[in-house]
């Protein structure tokens, strides 16, 4: 047995709407017995009997029937008779003509389990087959009477003669066009709970809670829709306190921001600084090698230094031959005379200007690197 056989075995509907009627009979079970009858109106209904000369008015409620009127035969055919014969509520209730037992028949069928959702189209076709009557000649409808282990139906087909209606909703005059279903009650009276009218001229049952759940919709719909508003309203406000808090905070975060730049480019600016003057030799080691390269009578009258170029300027007796002395040296590079040379007759020596690249130190690792095979 699959599971999907058990679960069409658990509520006799079909779809969603048996499924949703299963699953609250179930819930029902839970309540007490007098909540359930009360919770149970949706399902009552009006019967109308007729009995003799007399039509019987009962309310039917679960298995509980109770009378409520008699009314005699023949009805009026241009009123409606139950005007001012029952209360609002019980003049609210579908209208069912319970036909007696003898103006049916009923025959036992063994169906497959697919004819359950369409069981009034396939019973259509065996009314021909079980009973001596035509389909057009006939009011019938079936009920299951249980499904089976083997998953097939045993459904029973319910039959009244056409005639023999029209011959029992005659007396009812204009409230035989107002009823919402035909019954055929069995063998003790009880009413077998199928509907033998057509679906065309089932008359529409008014919902006595519409109004109400139409106004409740709509308040609900009311109550969504002021809170979807309240709730973009605070969307929108925290959206412009936020703003308005960043455009207060704007100036200052200009500010910090300012700030923070330069205190970077100081930093920078120092870092280089710092890669200059590790990159270039000290001061006082460049004058210690001019010192010991500059000949004897020569004298520096200025020592400039401006990044990577140093100029000397002073008085030589030999300044031919400085640029030789000072080729050489690890502290600089390329020496070179600047213009001409300018006889100075007082101290009877020449004066010169001489430039020189300062040299660049390499990191020890970079010298590695190259040092590398």
């Amino acid at each position: 047995m699959s599971a999907a056989s058990a679960l069409r075995r658990a509520w006799p509907g079909s779809g969603l709407r048996g499924f949703l009627a299963w699953w609250g009979a179930g819930l029902a079970a839970w309540l007490p017995a007098r909540t359930r009858k009360a919770l149970a109106t949706g399902n009552d209904r009006l019967l109308l009997r007729a009995d003799g000369g007399e039509l019987r008015l009962r309310h039917q409620r679960g298995d509980e029937l109770r009378e409520l009127a008699v009314l005699p035969l023949p009805l009026p055919a241009d009123t409606d008779p139950l005007t001012g014969v029952l209360r609002d509520r019980a003049a609210a209730l579908p209208r069912w003509l319970l036909l007696p037992a003898s103006l049916g028949l009923r025959r036992p069928l063994l169906l497959p389990a697919a004819a359950r959702e369409r069981l009034r189209e396939v019973l259509g076709f065996e009314i021909e087959r079980q009973t001596p009557f035509a389909a057009a000649d006939v009011l019938f409808d079936g009920r299951i009477v249980r499904a089976r282990e083997d998953g097939q139906l045993q459904v029973e087909l319910v039959v009244v003669p056409r005639r023999q209606f029209e011959a029992a909703a005659a007396p009812l005059g204009g409230l035989a066009a107002k009823l919402a279903g035909v019954d055929l009650a069995d063998a003790d009276g009880r009413a077998l709970g199928v509907n033998l009218l057509p679906p065309a001229q089932r008359q529409a049952r008014r919902n006595p809670w519409r109004r109400w759940n139409v106004v409740l919709a709509l308040a609900a719909l009311l109550a969504l829709t002021a809170g979807m508003t309240q709730l973009l309203d605070n969307r929108k406000a925290a959206a412009a306190a936020l703003q308005a808090g960043m455009a207060a905070r704007e100036p200052q975060a200009r500010a910090i921001s300012a700030r923070r730049q330069r205190v970077l480019d100081a930093v920078e600016g120092a870092a280089y600084l710092r890669a200059q003057r590790s990159g270039r030799p000290p001061t006082v080691e460049v004058m210690d090698a001019l010192a010991q390269r500059l000949p004897d009578g020569t004298y520096l009258e200025r020592l400039a230094i401006d990044g990577d170029q140093m100029t000397l300027i002073g008085l030589s007796s030999q300044a031919a031959a400085l640029v030789g002395k000072l080729e050489g040296a690890p502290q600089w590079r390329a020496p070179a005379l600047s213009g001409a040379l300018q006889q100075d007759p007082r101290a009877r020596m020449d004066r010169f200007t001489l430039v020189a690249k300062l040299a660049t130190a390499q990191p020890a690792a970079a010298s590695a690197a190259k040092a590398a095979p």
